[in-house]
């Protein structure tokens, strides 16, 4: 196709909105928490911040500049810098498709959840009851309800990975409104993108906002605020939590998956995406720390619940064995009276061990979680003991289905602009050709609802692209610093900016960059041949929790 047929973004502000709406993601909720909480809480901003400015800004300042000067998706912008190099958008390609094909069954469960908010009672608030009428379901008296809820009338899960029970007709049917929706958000390519994104990009922000004011004035939010925000700077003598810095900046801006050049494709020649790189890479890390201490609010809160039933009980199975008054004992005075009791009546309080629980806040604030366990049970733990559960579940749910929306419309973007580059695929209308890949990616990915999918979704998050990933943007950095040259890429900015980029840039492009990814690779790989086979948790309805 002419360049000059290209459809464009209508401004500036779409295309930033775009980049916002596809970076801003999931991740940001239930990835960026959990690292905090493993890596010295607020102390990990540090080693996150720095690899914002060594790797992320650098990396997506290089992809955007790549789109809009060669104004063609990831197959055509590599192919146009050498004929061979197309194979490297191809495999941005095929990644973004192993994305699409699970991601959007997480924007089904949303959607599953939203569904069933609607009700006098959150089902997820109590456990069922059996057949008989005559007490709790056992397999959710032994897990919790909100476990039971996720994993048994959610997914129905089945007890291991070659164990397929057919697919779940519900979640097959969120499934295809999931895809109903990416379809209808980009019809017309980013005509009707352009249009969608000032509500996925700002909407999550406005539910965000919401839920830090209702979140601070829960009663024990200030315990998980204060968790964070209270650094152990030890946990920076810790490789790993580098590590995971890098890594979190990494998959967080989308890197590599080709949706930014595909994005900057579609800009005005001379449009100043190098503002815009750095602005999206700071909101995107902003919303990670904002969202990261509404999350704190809520862990403090369930924290503090779950530690005063603790002391609940415990008050009572004292008050029961030994006949006290019921005013004697009291939150404030219950470990006092276990050291008293355990001075006077030793016998008894060792008869009473195996009734007696440890209860620990900070214990409580120290279990981490992280991904579908934070997204899906954690908050919905935290949302069922709040007023009014029905409204916060709604108002949640709602946010999660257009973080997960926002980002599903950068993944299939990436897909169908390097297609239609190609003259064989560019004569057909845009309606035709993102119903195609829509309806594949549907069918392929049908597997997601079965009784064993949840297993297939782990396997696939934790291996469809982490290595891909990492090896195409050490391509890519390196192609552009090595091959096309530093000074012809210096060029072809002052053609569109009408400036050079400064020595900063240069310096992260030919050398930090670089060898940032290059550690990050070997880390990869070294963790994963010294991890032996690969396992995966499955759920046992026997248990009380997953098992190895």
């Amino acid at each position: 196709m002419e360049k000059d047929t290209r459809d464009k973004w209508d401004s500036p502000t779409q295309f930033v909105l775009a980049c916002v709406s596809y970076a801003v993601g999931l991740g940001n909720v239930w990835r960026f928490p959990y690292l905090c909480q493993m890596h010295g809480g607020g102390g990990f901003l540090i080693p996150y911040l720095l690899m914002l400015l060594l790797e992320g800004v650098p990396l997506f300042y290089l992809e955007l500049a790549i789109g809009q000067k060669m104004r063609l998706g990831s197959i055509g912008a590599w192919t146009a810098i050498n004929p061979y190099l197309g194979g490297l958008g191809l495999a941005s390609v095929v990644t973004s498709v192993y994305l699409c094909l699970y991601y959007n069954i997480i924007n089904a469960w949303s959607f599953w959840y939203l569904f069933h908010s609607f009700q006098d009672a959150l089902p997820w608030a109590a456990c069922p009851i059996n057949a008989n009428r005559t007490g709790p379901i056992e397999e959710c008296e032994r897990a919790t309800p909100t476990q039971y809820f996720f994993y048994r009338e959610t997914l129905n899960i089945s007890s291991s990975i070659e164990e397929n029970g057919g697919i779940h007709t519900g979640q097959a049917l969120c499934f295809l409104l999931a895809w109903l929706i990416t379809y209808l958000f980009i019809v017309k390519g980013v005509k009707s993108t352009g249009k969608v994104v000032y509500f996925t990009a700002t909407f999550p922000y406005v539910v965000l906002l919401i839920y830090l004011i209702r979140g601070i004035t829960l009663h024990g939010a200030i315990n998980g605020v204060k968790y964070m925000f209270t650094p152990r700077m030890e946990q920076l003598a810790n490789p790993t939590t580098w590590i995971n810095a890098a890594t979190q900046i990494f998959f967080s801006l989308g890197l590599g998956f080709g949706s930014l050049i595909a994005f900057a494709s579609y800009n005005q020649y001379h449009n100043n995406f190098e503002r815009q790189a750095i602005v999206v890479s700071l909101i995107n890390s902003g919303t990670s720390i904002f969202s990261c201490i509404v999350t704190f609010a809520i862990y403090g809160f369930k924290a503090t619940v779950n530690y005063e039933n603790c002391l609940e009980r415990t008050r009572t199975l004292l008050l029961n064995a030994f006949s006290l008054a019921e005013d004697s004992i009291t939150m404030d005075n219950i470990f006092e009276w276990v050291t008293k009791l355990n001075t006077t009546y030793p016998e008894q309080i060792a008869d009473l061990q195996d009734k007696l629980e440890v209860c620990n806040l900070e214990r409580e604030l120290n279990t981490a979680v992280e991904g579908t366990g934070l997204a899906f049970i954690v908050y919905s733990e935290a949302i069922k003991n709040m007023p009014l559960p029905q409204l916060w579940s709604v108002l949640y749910f709602f946010m999660l289905l257009l973080l997960g929306m926002g980002s599903m419309l950068g993944n299939v973007t990436a897909i169908i602009t390097p297609l239609q580059d190609f003259k064989v695929v560019s004569h057909m209308s845009h309606e035709l050709l993102n119903g195609v890949v829509c309806l594949l990616c549907f069918l392929l990915g049908l597997g997601f609802t079965t009784t064993s999918g949840n297993y297939w979704f782990a396997m696939f998050n934790d291996y469809g692209a982490t290595f891909s990933l990492l090896f195409i943007v050490l391509i890519e950095v390196t192609i552009i610093s090595y091959y096309y040259g530093i000074k012809r890429f210096e060029k072809d900015i002052e053609d569109m900016l009408g400036h050079r980029p400064n020595w900063y840039w240069k310096i992260m492009w030919a050398g930090v960059s670089p060898l940032l990814l290059i550690g990050l690779f070997i880390f990869y790989i070294v963790n994963y041949i010294q991890g032996g086979t690969p396992t995966y948790q499955a759920w046992n309805k026997d248990l009380e929790d997953k098992t190895p």
